[in-house]
């Protein structure tokens, strides 16, 4: 390094008033103090319109200039001091407020810079020095070395087969390149910022289908089930009404036999009883009467009674595997389950339909 970075002593006093009024005048793009007109954003900071232009072009690419004959619609690009999201209108940046009162600080702050006397001490704090030989500025920029140094260093030092520029003209083109490139990283954080709202929206999206989208399949599930439900009740309905209907036939005939049986075993009785009846002629006068009884009662004895299996339900026995392996196939847009083709030919099978029969009570107990 042949220069020095510091001051020299004295140099690193109070700033003045002035000076801390300058730094207030300094435009945040091109750090160089305002240069008229300056407008004011609408979060209150302070730009030229000159930098707030680049920036707005940097954002809005395709933005008409004011001399277009073609009508703008306007743009946005965000403050660069507190990323605050400024909406212009078709006027672009022409559109926005002037600072007067900025620019009026800025001409009373010249007027009174060029009326101070010089002061030798703020020069010099301004200007380095180097290292390598005292007493000489630092004037000069090494383009090879990409360095600043001084015109001794130049003639006789290291850098006299280099080449060099005046420091003040490298400065002033870096500066500006420096602000360009503000103004592209500028615009550049505004594209991913609004990507980022774009996908922060998309996410908001993706939840609100997703929340839309399963309460559909529920709501169609619960249908299902409702169906399934109905039509258990019926079939068991069936079950229970021939159930009952067996269960009183077979009553009917225990009644019917027990009737038969009481009557036999009182005829009995009194048969045994005529039995012990010592007189003939009383005995042959009964007994005529318990002949009949006997002769009638036998030609009922072989009564009705129920056909073998009569007992059996198991013809309400239905076989559900088949509807099993398709509720299990149940897909999005289609069923793609085995042995079953989707419904375009005229092989399809279609799940609503069974479940439909199911309802109906269509059901044909052979098939399941």
């Amino acid at each position: 390094m042949n220069f020095a970075l510091g001051y020299k002593p004295g140099q690193l006093g109070e700033s003045s008033t002035m000076d801390n009024l300058e730094k207030q005048l300094i435009c945040p793009i091109c750090l160089e103090m305002f240069t008229k007109p300056v407008v004011i954003l609408p979060c209150q900071h302070n730009l030229c319109r000159k930098c707030a232009n680049d920036v707005f072009q940097a954002a809005n690419p395709l933005w008409q200039s004011r001399g277009s004959k073609s009508m703008s619609t306007g743009g946005r690009f965000r403050c660069p001091s507190c990323r605050h999201e400024a909406v212009l209108d078709r006027h672009g940046v022409y559109g926005l407020q002037r600072n007067l009162l900025v620019e009026n600080i800025i001409d009373i702050y010249k007027q009174e810079e060029s009326s101070r006397p010089l002061n030798p001490t703020k020069v010099e704090q301004q200007q380095l020095m180097c290292e390598e030989h005292d007493e000489e500025k630092i004037n000069i920029y090494c383009l090879s070395c990409e360095t600043p140094t001084c015109s001794m260093c130049k003639v006789f030092g290291q850098h006299k087969d280099c080449e060099v520029a005046p420091l003040q003209n490298v400065y002033k083109r870096q500066k500006t390149e420096l602000s360009d490139g503000i103004a592209i990283l500028v615009a550049g954080n505004d594209r991913i910022q609004a990507l980022l709202s774009q996908m922060e929206e998309t996410c908001r999206s993706i939840q609100e289908n997703g929340r839309r989208q399963k309460q559909s399949l529920c709501d169609k599930f619960d249908g299902l089930y409702a169906i399934l439900e109905e039509r258990k009740k019926e079939l068991v309905g069936m079950i229970s009404r021939q159930q009952d209907d067996k269960l009183d036939y077979i009553r009917s005939l225990m009644r019917r036999h027990g009737d038969y049986l009481e009557g036999a075993v009182k005829l009995v009785e009194t048969a045994i009883q005529s039995m012990e009846e010592p007189q003939m002629a009383v005995f042959l006068q009964s007994i005529k009467d318990i002949f009949k009884q006997i002769s009638t009662t036998a030609k009922v004895s072989s009564m009705e009674c129920p056909e073998p299996g009569y007992e059996s339900m198991a013809h309400f026995v239905i076989n559900t595997e088949n509807v099993a392996d398709m509720l299990k196939t149940i897909d999005f847009n289609t069923i793609r389950a085995s042995g079953f083709q989707e419904k375009d030919g005229e092989d399809g099978y279609d799940l609503g339909e069974d479940l439909a029969s199911l309802a109906t009570g269509d059901v044909d107990y052979g098939r399941y």
